[in-house]
């Protein structure tokens, strides 16, 4: 039987030897086990933006893949090791917070707090104690084995939208900010349309103002209009993601010329963006 694949998300860059350490590790503990990088670019202990990756990365891959979290992951006694078994997948990281935003819809089928760090050599949580938690999974071994089960894990707060108490607004913060410059806010549209209800309604950035939201770029552009008259690149939008989210952008971003919605709009991560309806 083939192995599960086993996926990598961090902090750590391309630079550092540490991404390469991790495989051979995984690669000498479990030969011919299938490693795929998530990415390495998350920003550093960036808990909010790996967990975006993570969400809408994680659920292409097959039931049973096993996804290392290497993300603000030193063991201290405020932020234990745990392994999470969820929607058909596991998951090993830390205990800050992050596997809250991951299953804010979802419930975990288990949880266990990690226990075999006394019989680890090393400090490096991912080359040790991740590693040989996700080698074990993979072999078909117990979560149980490895942790005591939990009924919960930490939980952020101060990360999801506010609805104010009549229905009419929505604030929002951004959560992510893509190679493009696009801007992801934490509002989803199953959020959206169950209190907008059909209403027009306005997107306030800082001074930028916007009152449609399209299903994909190019919506947003009038092809009726002759090339050389039209507004295309570095035009304002709003769009719902391929994950539901609400995104500004720009058309054909490029932050080097046009520039990107978050250098032009002046959004950074948890800058605030309302949504009022008439």
């Amino acid at each position: 039987m083939a192995l599960p694949i086993i996926t990598l998300t961090t902090d750590f860059g391309e630079k550092d030897p540490y991404v390469g350490a991790v495989k051979g590790a995984i690669y000498s503990a479990l030969q011919g086990v299938p490693i795929v990088d998530i990415s390495h670019g998350i920003s550093p202990f960036h808990i909010t933006e790996a967990a975006y990756v993570i969400e809408n990365a994680y659920a292409s891959f097959p039931k049973g893949t096993i996804h290392i979290i290497g993300v603000d992951g030193e063991l201290t006694p405020e932020n234990r090791h745990i392994a999470v078994a969820l929607n058909g997948h596991y998951f090993v990281c830390a205990n800050n917070g992050i596997m809250s935003l991951l299953s804010n819809t979802i419930k975990p089928e288990q949880i266990v707090e990690i226990n075999i760090h006394d019989r680890m050599e090393g400090n490096f949580p991912m080359l040790d104690v991740f590693v040989a938690v996700a080698c074990h999974i993979a072999r078909g071994g117990k979560l149980e084995v490895i942790g005591k089960v939990i009924p919960k894990f930490k939980t952020l707060v101060g990360v999801k939208p506010v609805v104010n108490s009549d229905n009419t607004q929505i604030i929002g913060t951004v959560i992510y900010i893509d190679n493009y410059g696009n801007v992801v806010i934490n509002i989803q549209k199953n959020l959206f349309d169950k209190v907008g209800k059909g209403r027009a309604f306005k997107i306030s950035a800082r001074t930028v103002v916007i009152r449609d939201i399209h299903t994909r770029y190019s919506e947003a552009i009038n092809f009726d209009i002759p090339a050389d008259r039209r507004e295309e690149a570095g035009k304002k939008l709003a769009i719902w993601n391929s994950s539901d989210y609400l995104e500004l952008a720009l058309y054909k971003s490029n932050p080097t010329s046009v520039g990107s919605a978050a250098t032009l709009f002046g959004l950074e991560y948890r800058d605030t963006v309302t949504v009022n309806f008439e």
